[in-house]
């Protein structure tokens, strides 16, 4: 068996993993390079293999450095199923199409240059249709199942905490009636955030990919991050200015949402001051984005579902808008009124975001909060790293406005978040290959691994393959006994999921269908009925998918 690193092996974009085993070949993630445009240009190559060889991909998180060029690769042959799990699948609908139309605009804009300057048009990399091609393919799945997509590979998606719907992925893959274990960990995500579970601890691999994104690096607690926020905000629109955003559309967007509605509502000294400033969400994608972030409160933590049976969403508020037109995006920078304005891309490579950094960055009452990780080469990471002057449209901006960088609200694991999730393992893995990351935060990870858990990491550099060995793989009986006899409880598991799907729709209509003529003790008893029944079945749940020895009875 044979992995190849192809992508997000040099930095943190381009996530894409090639496994062969002796009879099959799958991806891991196929994702698309942001950046530079040197970056930029690594999207158009020709992939390192044939996609029509592909027999199956699985993905694991739906941002675009990891699904971006699905749509490509089905464009080039690939014919097969892309697995993931069921939020993820309802957030590539909107991502993809989302990509296809970034694609399509910037083609249009290159290509009417290139005619002025007698130069050759340019296809986009993707198109509509081909994105559509490509969703229809998606083979939606839940947590903790166990899928079987061949005579010898098995996969199990775990909650990963990046964002909704994001995955670790446990592959099997049976060679000569054994089984070798490898753990992809996708992107990790902080413990004890908001809205998401956190990462699940995996407790046993033969291999491990892992993310290093923050390998270097300690983020500030989410807590500070967040009165830092409120003291920009007040600050800011006290001297007249606005507060841009640059943020993520689906992850850093929703819990910005989140921990402005709790602040709106629990800090009663600033009611009137905070009547006037909206909170406006200024991306499309971000809005879709959001509403498949309700309709998928089943993968939510505890306390943000507390927080919905007591009646209240955490992603809406008074004073929040959503702007879906071009006409209403271009209102926010004519409004002279002090406000918050979020807004894609996050790391300000496209979107409308751009046109808001062209009119706020001149301006010294306004502030730019960077909530997210900034690549190398993006427009984002100039501005973050003190660039005075930036292009923006053509047009050289000054920057006068204040930076700030809120790394309390990444999404992704800091180091200490990375290491405690490799501590989980009981025994270390045969070999564990660090990617998605810069070539320093992997040597640093590499050396802290070292330091305290005493063994070696293998750094990944560039395009790489390499023959994972055989000797010492979890055999098949050890492997349904880790798994709790899978076989026996994917049907129950199927079951349970309709049930939470179905108290879903009751939880969240409840409100909504009571009777004025109810008296409050009669909306308290139906309220405690659910919530009975909600907890009662997820705790069914839990226990189906518990990963100790034992039998499905």
């Amino acid at each position: 068996m044979k992995v190849r690193f192809l992508g997000a092996s040099t930095s943190v974009t381009g996530s894409c993993h090639l496994i062969t085993t002796d009879n099959h070949k799958f991806l891991l993630d196929c994702g698309q390079f942001q950046g530079s445009d040197d970056m930029d240009e690594l999207n158009a190559k020709e992939f390192d293999f044939d996609p029509a060889e592909i027999e199956f991909l699985i993905l694991s998180h739906a941002h675009i450095d990891h699904s971006g060029r699905i749509p490509l690769l089905v464009k080039r042959g690939f014919k097969g199923k892309i697995y993931c799990t069921d939020a993820t699948a309802d957030l590539l609908t909107v991502m993809l199409k989302d990509s296809a139309s970034i694609h399509a605009r910037e083609t249009e804009w290159k290509n009417r240059k290139n005619q002025r300057a007698g130069k050759p048009l340019v296809e986009p990399l993707y198109t509509m249709k081909d994105a559509e091609a490509a969703l229809d393919q998606v083979v939606p799945v839940l947590y903790n199942q166990l899928i079987e997509l061949n005579e010898s590979v098995k996969v199990v998606f775990n909650d990963a905490g990046h964002i909704l719907g994001s995955s670790i992925v446990e592959l099997f893959i049976t060679e000569n009636n054994e089984v070798s274990k490898i753990v992809y960990s996708g992107d990790l995500g902080m413990t004890g955030r908001p809205i998401l579970r956190d990462p699940t601890i995996i407790k046993k691999a033969d291999y491990v990919i892992m993310e290093t994104t923050y390998g270097n690096r300690v983020h500030e607690k989410n807590s500070d991050s967040i009165e830092r926020l409120i003291d920009i905000v007040l600050k800011t629109t006290r001297r007249g200015g606005n507060v841009i955003i640059p943020s993520f559309a689906v992850g850093r967007t929703q819990e910005l949402i989140y921990q402005f509605n709790r602040f709106y509502e629990e800090h009663s000294e600033y009611k009137d001051e905070l009547k006037k400033i909206m909170v406006y969400v200024d991306s499309p994608m971000a809005i879709s984005a959001t509403e498949i972030f309700r309709r998928n409160a089943q993968v939510f933590d505890d306390e943000t579902r507390e927080y919905i049976l007591r009646g209240d969403h955490p992603l809406d508020f008074p004073n929040l808008v959503f702007t879906r037109t071009s006409e209403e995006s271009v209102m926010l920078n004519t409004d002279p009124s002090p406000k918050v304005i979020i807004s894609s891309s996050g790391m300000c490579e496209a979107g409308r975001i751009k046109h808001h950094l062209k009119h706020n960055l001149w301006n010294p009452k306004s502030s730019i909060v960077f909530v997210g990780y900034q690549a190398r080469g993006t427009l984002g990471y100039s501005i973050l790293n003190g660039d005075k002057k930036v292009t923006i449209f053509g047009e050289k901006i000054h920057v006068e406005a204040e930076i700030h960088n809120l790394e309390g609200f990444s999404g992704h694991a800091d180091k200490n978040g990375l290491l405690d999730w490799l501590a989980g393992f009981k025994q270390p893995p045969k070999q564990v290959f660090l990617v998605h990351g810069e070539e320093d935060a992997k040597q640093e990870f590499a050396k802290d691994v070292k330091l305290v858990l005493g063994y070696d990491c293998t750094i990944v550099e560039g395009d790489t393959e390499f023959t994972l060995t055989k000797q010492d793989v979890i055999s098949i009986d050890e492997m349904k006994k880790e798994l709790v006899s899978p076989e026996a409880i994917f049907e129950i598991k199927k079951n349970i999921a309709s049930v939470h799907n179905a108290l879903e729709n009751i939880l969240y209509n409840t409100h909504l269908a009571m009777s004025s003529d109810l008296t409050p003790e009669q909306i308290t008893e139906i309220n405690n009925i659910l919530i009975s029944l909600e907890k009662n079945t997820y705790s069914l749940g839990a226990v189906m998918s518990l990963k100790a020895g034992g039998s499905a009875d």
